[in-house]
């Protein structure tokens, strides 16, 4: 289960307060049942003092496999303690719905 593997890889790498990883394939054209389009919302000390596209490069790196072989699409939301504290926990955008792939 992609799913499993990728929390399992961020909480080892990132040791997070705050992980949820949605499986965001439902909303796409994909097969039931797919594990192609996830969103990752992660807030972690690992993130204090980095800018915004380190955090994601970090994140791509933890995945790396998993992003060549399995996920088509990667939602990633990365905060430090003090900016989720702002966001007053878990006020994270939304994700779109598809609009590719047969939907319209």
């Amino acid at each position: 289960m992609i799913q499993h593997q990728i929390e399992q890889k961020l909480r080892s790498e990132l040791s997070p307060s705050y992980l949820k990883v949605l499986n965001e394939s439902f909303m796409h054209n994909v097969p039931e049942g797919s594990e192609s389009h996830f969103k990752v919302i992660a807030v972690s000390e690992e993130f204090d003092g980095k800018r915004l596209l380190v955090r994601h490069r970090m994140i791509n790196t933890i995945l790396a496999d998993e992003l060549a072989n399995h996920i088509h699409a990667l939602a990633i939301h990365t905060y430090t303690e003090a900016e989720w504290e702002v966001l007053d926990n878990e006020r994270v955008p939304t994700s779109p719905n598809c609009m590719g792939g047969g939907k319209g």
